[in-house]
């Protein structure tokens, strides 16, 4: 992509996002409430220590579904399934930490290695249901969210839950021991003279989650199998035409995606309830398919769209308290969405223009000059 192309989309980009906040803030003098003030009191609730760190705890787990997403839309597969990939992942992945214990690095990798097995298994089912019996993933995925909701209840409530004397109400799995834990990221922030305040604690899952964003553009734009992969969702004809196999491909990109979703939870599985309880996140699959939309399946974008829907997720929270609806963050959440995806369409569609015009005016110097 050239400089002009990258500054229209960036302008689009930028251009949705004030026009969502116009729009708004019209909702909100519609609600007899003021704009500035709600906005005001967003941006200095948000920019305390502890929820600029609850904001980036936040946003790793919309960032590794956006990632789990983007996969699966890069080959035009629609894999809206992480929401019930990440719950069974998660669940298996912290039933087999509580139940052995290894030295540390040893218990940590086992426990993700585990999640994104699980993660890959599950997905794969829609992927052999695509590939061999033509079912569009869309329905499959959907229809295995309600199987392993399900399932993972069942799991948890029968053979994985922590048996405990006097029968305990809480239905979770056995604690992760120590070795099975990851840090906190406290003592670097304090280090560069950050007074954490009690009770915050900013997961150091999120460096795996760079890691994660660097081996996903690794992944796609400097292998053979991401080359193939993006060309069968510019162009499947030409690109099966070209020798790539369509079913093996599906197979293995519903893997990779299921793989990602597996790992969306692991944060605060590892960082802070140290075991699957019925309070672990949800929705952040379906939230992961607005930040892959808004990101437009790049590693970056997405990760300053999941900064930006963790910033109305958590500065939300002070509206309450100046009498403001909270839900004017789904609004602004919602409207976001929607201008981007039609701001992104349409720089889409004025590069394509200025592409054909540039060829044109390039055809018609090269006929003025005639052959060399």
């Amino acid at each position: 992509m050239n400089l002009r192309s990258a500054l229209i989309r960036l302008g689009a980009s930028l251009g949705a996002i004030l026009l969502a906040l116009a729009l708004s803030s019209i909702v909100l003098l519609i609600i007899d409430r003021s704009p500035l003030e709600a906005f005001a009191a967003m941006g200095s609730y948000a920019s305390r220590v502890d929820s600029m760190i609850s904001i980036i705890n936040r946003a790793v787990p919309l960032y590794v579904s956006a990632v789990a997403v983007a996969v699966g839309f890069q080959m035009k597969l629609f894999n809206i399934g992480v929401e019930g990939q990440y719950r069974i992942a998660a669940l298996v992945a912290a039933w087999v930490g509580g139940a052995v214990a290894l030295p540390g690095i040893l218990h940590v990798s086992l426990i993700i290695l585990v999640a994104a097995l699980v993660g890959a298994a599950w997905s794969s089912i829609a992927g052999i249901l695509k590939a061999f019996r033509g079912v569009h993933e869309v329905i499959s995925t959907i229809m295995l969210n309600f199987i392993g909701t399900g399932l993972g209840a069942w799991l948890l409530a029968n053979h994985f839950r922590e048996e405990t004397e006097g029968g305990s109400l809480i239905i979770a799995t056995a604690r992760i021991p120590e070795s099975g834990r990851l840090p906190s990221l406290n003592p670097v922030l304090e280090g560069l003279g950050v007074e954490v305040p009690s009770g915050s604690d900013l997961h150091s899952f999120v460096l795996f989650a760079i890691l994660l964003g660097v081996g996903y553009y690794v992944l796609i734009w400097r292998t053979r199998l991401g080359y193939d992969l993006r060309a069968f969702g510019a162009n499947p004809g030409a690109a099966e035409a070209s020798g790539v196999n369509l079913k093996r491909m599906t197979l293995i990109t519903m893997a990779i995606s299921g793989a990602f979703a597996g790992l969306v939870v692991m944060g605060p599985v590892l960082g802070s309830f140290h075991r699957y309880t019925t309070d672990i996140p949800i929705e952040l699959g379906f939230t992961g398919i607005a930040v892959a939309l808004v990101g437009r399946n790049r590693p970056v974008q997405m990760a300053l769209a999941a900064l930006l829907f963790a910033f109305l997720n958590r500065s939300a929270q002070i509206l309450d308290f100046r009498g403001i609806p909270k839900e004017i963050e789904t609004i602004i959440g919602g409207v976001i969405i929607l201008t981007v995806v039609i701001a992104n369409e349409l720089a889409r569609r004025v590069i394509q223009a200025q592409e054909v015009r540039d060829a044109a005016a390039k055809t018609a110097r090269d006929d003025e000059e005639g052959p060399a």
